[in-house]
């Protein structure tokens, strides 16, 4: 980009779950890493919940998952979904059926999308329906938890480098 040139207009991009303590934490720091990785310099990223009690902490298994994979959540602070976050994404990608039609309640449905159904758009094979919420389980089920979100968000950036990518 030439000096003279404004910076582009950021992309927006917003995961959305229940408590905004787990799944879309999780996800939130594994795109922020991911977008980095790649040098996207205008997208930005945030998380929130349907049912967010603002400013609780990440659960304890979603920020052991996320420090496993070097990734610290000690910062976040759950956020409720509102319709000003909803204004503000360009992009809303859910973990579940019940948060898309939360978010299509709030008017952001023109915007939203299922992440399993945005990732699995060009292959389905593999993609679960949803994204299962870990809040309460095993370690093992958080790991699974993230690992499975790092393969998604790899393939929603993927999807989205067309547009976004400078």
């Amino acid at each position: 980009m030439a000096a003279d040139q404004p910076p582009a207009e950021p992309f927006r991009l917003l995961f959305v779950c229940s408590g905004n303590t787990c799944r879309s934490p999780m996800a939130e720091a594994i795109a922020r890493r991911a977008v980095g990785d790649r040098g996207w310099r205008h997208i930005e990223v945030r998380s929130a919940g349907t049912g967010a009690v603002a400013g609780s902490p990440p659960s304890d298994g979603a920020r052991a998952a996320a420090a496993r994979h070097g990734l610290d959540l000690d910062d976040h602070r759950a956020s409720p979904l509102t319709p000003d976050s909803l204004a503000w994404a360009d992009l809303v990608l859910t973990m579940s059926p019940s948060h898309l039609l939360r978010v299509v309640e709030l008017g952001g449905g023109d915007k939203a999308s299922l992440l399993t159904a945005f990732a699995a758009a060009d292959d389905p094979d593999g993609i679960p329906a949803s994204v299962t919420d870990p809040f309460g389980g095993s370690d093992d089920e958080y790991e699974a938890t993230f690992t499975l979100l790092e393969r998604l968000i790899e393939r929603a950036l993927r999807r989205l480098e067309p547009i976004v990518a400078p």
